[in-house]
């Protein structure tokens, strides 16, 4: 496939652009999550409750990412990015209007008003991701993909390392209601980018089939074309996993570390874990991976494998911090080195159904880690460490016992099971050869930007099936 020639600097300026929109709107949703998280807290003194809001905000995401996936690859992708901004910068404004209504004394706010809000923010933002990632590869060349995975990845850490902090700042100067306002105004910019820019349109399908383009149709061809490759089929399976692995210590890591300390301490930890995944960003955007994908995918995992058999040892805060700071560096490595092989190797009209399909992937596990983590902690875990308990005798010699050794066990068979996951997947061939056994898809270069908005018709004809070697129409 040749692609229409363009600007090379166009392009760029359009992914800057929107990068920053989308990373400004970032930071705006992180200190509304911080902020509304600890607001419910006070207001209930319900670690469930608490929980809820995340869960709230993920089971949308989970449920919803395969129909947004179609929807994404028929419309317009600006559109879709631009009218999920719209959606979520007013469900911030519902919950602003009714802080204000009950400041003014108008209404008695409760904490379950948020949960149906959260849960519609969630569903604008289930068209977002799939909408950004499958417009990537039409705006930067393949040889930068790695570079543009990278400053994804940069925009998320610099957002979760710094959004807590000045939340916290800002909701003991201009109140809860004050970090809601300054959120909708991130999703204006966001928006605003979106209103100046266009992207390129993906190349129109050539062979055309006549009846109605269902969407059931749209979802089982993305579904084939990751199911007729064993490659990407593995690959799906093994970052789901290392994603989900990613989340339980997130989960985990604090009651770990004031098992054995206090919360200053805590806070020294988080803080210098977070300059690890920042740094980790930073070096992807710069390097941009490593040449031989897989290579990064499954040798990142084992660097955290490896922290995490470190962090169960007996504890100090140089210790946890070292090991947490080195686990969360290797994950945007893992992660771009990943989403090269996805935006090289999946044609572009399919882009945005498979990066759909990878998000309900990832976030079902998360949903799943979410739900066992407690129980398997409190229930199972910690009763075997305590003293006394089943395992105390034994393996409590090693790792010791009493409060957060429970976890100390959990995070050594956590860190033992990636391990043999990634021998399983290197185990493979066809893992192992998906660079070079499926051919890219996309083209070397941009495409050039489209002069119109015209989206996709929904009704338009579809083709034919994908060929199973995963090239585009020539």
């Amino acid at each position: 496939m040749t692609a229409p020639s363009a600007s090379p600097s166009r392009p760029f300026v359009t992914f800057a652009l929107v990068w920053l929109g989308q990373f400004v709107s970032l930071f705006g949703s992180g200190l509304t999550s911080f902020a509304l998280g600890a607001h419910v807290y006070k207001l209930t003194g319900s670690t469930t409750r608490f929980v809820l809001m995340s869960f709230c905000a993920t089971l949308p995401v989970a449920l919803l990412s395969p129909f947004a996936g179609v929807l994404v690859d028929r419309w317009d992708r600006r559109k879709a990015m631009l009218w999920s901004d719209v959606g979520s910068g007013v469900t911030t404004a519902i919950i602003w209007v009714l802080l204000i209504l009950s400041e003014a004394g108008h209404l008695s706010f409760q904490a379950w008003y948020l949960y149906p809000i959260v849960f519609l923010s969630g569903c604008c933002n289930a068209f977002r991701w799939p909408a950004w990632t499958a417009t990537t590869p039409l705006l930067i060349p393949k040889q930068h993909l790695g570079r543009a995975s990278g400053m994804a990845e940069l925009g998320v850490a610099i957002s979760q390392i710094s959004s807590p902090v000045v939340a916290g700042v800002l909701v003991g100067v201009i109140g809860l209601h004050g970090v809601l306002f300054i959120d909708m105004c991130s999703f204006l910019f966001a928006a605003g980018v979106l209103v100046s820019v266009r992207f390129p349109s993906p190349p129109p399908r050539v062979t055309q089939v006549t009846g109605p383009r269902t969407m059931r149709a749209d979802l089982l061809e993305a579904l084939r074309f990751v199911r007729e490759r064993p490659g990407l089929k593995y690959l799906l399976a093994f970052t789901t996993f290392t994603n989900a692995s990613l989340i339980l210590v997130m989960l985990l890591i604090t009651p770990l570390v004031l098992g054995f300390t206090d919360m200053a301490n805590l806070g020294l930890i988080a803080s210098i874990s977070g300059l690890g995944m920042l740094g980790g960003g930073i070096v992807t955007s710069v390097w941009g991976g490593t040449k031989r994908r897989i290579r990064g995918v499954a040798g990142f995992p084992i660097l955290a494998a490896l922290m995490l058999l470190l962090a169960a040892l007996p504890p100090s805060v140089p210790l946890i911090a070292t090991a947490a700071m080195l686990f969360l560096f290797s994950m945007p490595m893992t992660t771009a080195n990943s989403q090269v092989l996805w935006q090289t190797k999946v044609p572009l009209e399919l882009q945005g159904r498979v990066a759909a399909l990878r998000k309900t992937s990832g976030h079902t596990g998360v949903l799943l880690v979410t739900l066992l983590a407690g129980p398997l902690a409190d229930r199972i875990f910690e009763p075997w460490m305590a003293p006394g308990g089943a395992l105390a005798g034994s393996v409590g010699r090693v790792l010791g016992t009493g409060p957060g050794r429970g976890i100390a066990l959990l995070f050594v068979l956590l860190g033992l099971t990636v391990l043999c996951a990634v021998g399983l997947f290197l185990l493979s061939p066809r893992a192992r050869r998906v660079q070079d056994e499926l051919p890219d898809a996309i083209p070397a270069h941009p495409l050039a930007p489209s002069p119109s908005s015209t989206p996709h018709s929904a009704d338009a004809a579809p083709d034919s099936a994908l060929p199973a070697t995963g090239n585009t129409p020539s």
